[in-house]
């Protein structure tokens, strides 16, 4: 078989240790193979990232293991060029022998051209990616609170959402907090609606007329006000280092949000998840599936849509 890569090796990450195998010419002209098992600690991950240039290693590959394999891409990425590969593709390779450990299969796999790498953005845009990702999670979570928060308005008889489109506006909050602070008078906690809330006065001191009587009640709904409020000063901090590392791409979001539908925020995390350079990519289609915003499939009576572009 040609051999593409004449000094390359194979990694075999766990979460405490790394397998590394090396392959080499040897002096008799035929190839040379070491393996050595190493920690994952910093300090053993600059031994091992020694140990390959000292071999003289061009190209290192390793499997996608979730966590695990970051640091170790972290801290080899400066000295040697490193591919992260996908394990399903590793899984479908053909020939592998049961006797062959992981990291000499995943070193003969590189050297023979048999692998490609996965898509790994910049540094700048992993740091971007991380905390767009973290935003995500704290805005889907403030929803599953808010969500919570409703349950408990339906247990003890609060109908606010019957007349009110959101539970937390201006009005609303100042109804919650007025309970909270011992007032029952559906009359008096209506009368705190501002704005074109105060045409539905009626109808609100009619929904406000539950029986928030219990203790339980309010010490839910406080716990889950503060809840509230805590992530969005998480979401708000976030923001504002997003908008800071966003500043060298003023331009490309500006292009982005041209895009139909596509505001700041969505902008943020197709940059984050794509990077900015699309040669990446080989076709639209390739970028539509990494960015996860290929169409869904539509019921057509008892039939799905084939989806044109399955996602990898």
């Amino acid at each position: 078989m040609e051999r593409i890569i004449e000094r390359c090796a194979g990694l075999d990450v766990h979460q405490d240790t790394v397998v590394a195998t090396v392959r080499v010419p040897a002096e008799d002209g035929g190839r040379r193979q070491e393996t050595r098992t190493f920690g994952t600690t910093t300090s053993q991950l600059l031994e091992l990232s020694e140990w390959l240039v000292g071999f003289g290693v061009t190209l290192v590959g390793m499997e996608a293991t979730g966590v695990y394999s970051k640091p170790v891409f972290w801290v080899l990425e400066d000295h040697v060029e490193c591919w992260l590969l996908n394990a399903k593709h590793l899984r479908h390779a053909p020939g592998r022998k049961t006797d062959v450990s992981d990291s000499a299969w995943i070193c003969q796999l590189v050297e023979h051209g048999l692998v490609r790498p996965s898509f790994v953005p910049p540094k700048p845009i992993r740091e971007l990616r991380d905390l767009t990702r973290y935003r995500r999670a704290q805005i889907e979570e403030r929803t599953r609170v808010v969500q919570r928060l409703e349950k408990v308005l339906q247990d003890a008889g609060i109908k606010l959402t019957s007349v009110a489109s959101r539970i937390l506006s201006v009005s609303g909050r100042d109804m919650l907090e007025a309970m909270l602070a011992g007032e029952r008078d559906p009359q008096v906690l209506a009368g705190l609606a501002r704005g074109r809330m105060c045409e539905k006065i009626p109808q609100l001191a009619d929904a406000l007329a539950g029986r928030f009587r219990s203790e339980h009640h309010r010490l839910m709904i406080a716990q889950m006000l503060a809840h509230v409020d805590f992530l969005d000063a998480a979401i708000g901090a976030l923001t504002v280092r997003i908008d800071e590392l966003m500043v060298p791409f003023a331009p490309i979001r500006a292009r982005v949000m041209t895009m139909p539908g596509v505001k700041a925020r969505t902008a943020d995390q197709l940059i984050a998840e794509c990077g900015v350079d699309m040669d990446r990519f080989p076709t639209a289609a390739d970028l539509a599936s990494w960015a996860g915003v290929l169409p869904g499939q539509q019921r057509l009576g008892r039939q799905a849509a084939p989806d044109p572009h399955p996602a990898r």
